[in-house]
């Protein structure tokens, strides 16, 4: 017995020396203690100030994309195979009808589509499309994540939120003013070449009244810069030469004017479209559009291949730098929408670090208090075992570097709540055997023994819980799942483990016929 009780104290010191070391080091004075606290405890975006999303992926864009892409390519592909149609329209994001197809076309037609040779009728596939979405949401993700680590924000949280309206959380701990990050986070930077089919209009009205009030098939009206006469307008190719999509790289810089501008480089295939494209096209102008917008149009001097340069009267050098950053980062595929926007600055969450320590420091000392008034010299073992529950809980917070959050700190109190629930459960039992006439020694086996199955079960359905919370929560809540969970499981080592370890020495070192404080 003597052996067994060695043990299991050397496996309590080893627990506490473990968790000291987690927690503090190897302090030399009281200042590198209470930096050592600092840099190991991380705190979330509530205790340390900063910015939270919600935002919305708008996936229906990417389905759009890819439909209208499709639908570029049937165009080609007819009029390639020499095969006439009336008209091809998208009617939704999913669907495509192909009209007035002669009947004699009808083999030919039969090797890109299947169905009427009169009016066809091509759906996505269900899976298909939502195989987009799902990749659109991926995608912005880690487009958002690229953007926002080049703008070396420490330790953001870019993650998926809810469960099925394709909506992220982004954390940005530090961020103040996210009205910058916004933009950028926002912004699709869909860059696109094409040539400019027209010069520039001063109005939409004139640029249909030029073409008798119909734009031709392969061409689209793009609103220009803003010049003194007012909004100028571009007829441009629909097909653009280039896209981001071709670009290795983009670095900001300035023009042969001095005027910022961003370098950009191309990939082996884009280099070899952008050469063809531009050698046939000398003496016209190329439309650079970003986000749907011709920021400027250059004319065309010579064949250009693996770079190129954009430039505008609006650029400033802020502008051109976060407009490299996302050429760089990569193109959103879908437009993003805000849903919420919570900002929390770095004294406020000053003053809920200082309000959330207090709180848990007086809640412990009054429970500490409860147990040696209530359960006299047993009250001791109950407090030394909850000590041990809470250094166990923030140390495991540093090895596994989880985030504290402020439902993380009302975590830390309800596990002191659960702690002493468990020492009650297991005193009033060993009171219970020893009124029944049972020995000292006998009364707190039993009490241990009975009160352990209670103990499993509460603890097993608060743990579900906080499971569910983990899976469907986001942010504070699930820090305040994760304390709850650890304190929990370090509850059930030190109330029953623990506990029981101090009484066993007690009972060895008690005197023959000596009562037992409880």
């Amino acid at each position: 017995m003597e052996s067994k009780l060695k043990g299991r104290v050397l496996v309590i010191l080893l627990v506490f020396l473990v968790c000291v070391f987690g927690i503090v080091g190897f302090p030399r004075n009281l200042i590198q203690l209470k930096d050592n606290l600092r840099s190991r405890i991380r705190l979330g975006l509530d205790l340390k100030g900063g910015t939270h999303l919600i935002l919305q992926v708008q996936v229906e864009d990417a389905v759009n994309a890819v439909t209208d892409q499709a639908l570029e390519r049937l165009r080609d592909e007819l009029k390639a195979k020499n095969i006439p149609y009336a008209d091809i329209q998208k009617t939704d994001s999913t669907h495509i009808v192909i009209k007035g197809l002669p009947q004699e076309k009808s083999s030919d037609m039969q090797a890109l589509v299947a169905g009427d040779p009169t009016g066809r009728a091509l759906t996505m596939k269900v899976s298909s499309a939502a195989n987009i979405r799902n990749q659109a949401l991926l995608q912005s993700m880690s487009t958002i994540r690229n953007r926002i680590d080049q703008l070396s924000v420490v330790e953001p949280e870019i993650a998926e939120y809810g469960q099925s309206d394709f909506e992220l959380v982004v954390q940005l701990p530090g961020v103040d003013d996210p009205t910058r990050v916004k933009d950028i986070i926002q912004s699709t930077a869909l860059l696109e070449l094409k040539i400019v089919q027209d010069n520039p209009y001063p109005s939409q009205e004139a640029a249909l009244a030029a073409h008798g009030g119909v734009l031709p098939p392969d061409a689209e009206l793009l609103p220009g810069p803003r010049t003194s006469s007012g909004q100028s307008w571009y007829l441009v190719n629909k097909i653009p030469a280039i896209t981001g999509r071709d670009l290795t790289g983009a670095e900001p810089s300035k023009d042969i004017n001095g005027r910022p501008s961003v370098n950009f480089t191309l990939n082996r295939d884009g280099a070899a479209r952008f050469s063809r494209v531009t050698g046939q096209n000398i003496g016209r102008l190329l439309a650079i559009v970003l986000d749907r917008r011709v920021v400027d149009a250059p004319e065309i001097h010579g064949q250009i291949s693996d770079r190129g340069e954009i430039s505008g009267g609006a650029f400033t050098p802020e502008k051109a730098a976060d407009l490299a950053l996302v050429l760089r980062s990569g193109a959103l595929p879908a437009s993003i929408k805000y849903l919420s926007e919570e900002t929390v600055g770095p004294s406020l969450g000053a003053d809920s670090i200082r309000h959330g320590v207090i709180a848990s420091i007086v809640g412990l000392l009054a429970v500490m208090a409860f147990m040696l008034v209530y359960y006299h010299g047993s009250g001791i073992n109950a407090d030394l075992a909850l000590i041990l529950n809470l250094i166990i809980l923030i140390a495991t917070f540093v090895y596994i570097d989880a985030v504290l959050t402020l439902p993380g700190i009302a975590g830390v109190i309800l596990t002191v709540g659960m702690g002493v629930d468990s020492n009650v459960l297991i005193f009033e039992r060993i009171r219970e055997e020893w009124r029944s006439g049972k020995a000292v020694g006998a009364a707190v086996a039993g009490g241990f023994e009975h009160a352990f199955k209670t103990i499993i079960d509460t603890h097993v359905t608060t743990i579900v819980s906080a499971a569910i919370l983990f899976t469907f929560g986001t942010g504070p809540i699930r820090g305040f799942a994760v304390t709850l969970t650890i304190g929990l499981l370090a509850n059930l080592f030190t109330s029953v483990f623990v506990s029981r370890t101090i009484f066993d020495y007690v009972l060895s070192r008690r005197g023959k016929g000596e009562a037992l404080s409880i």
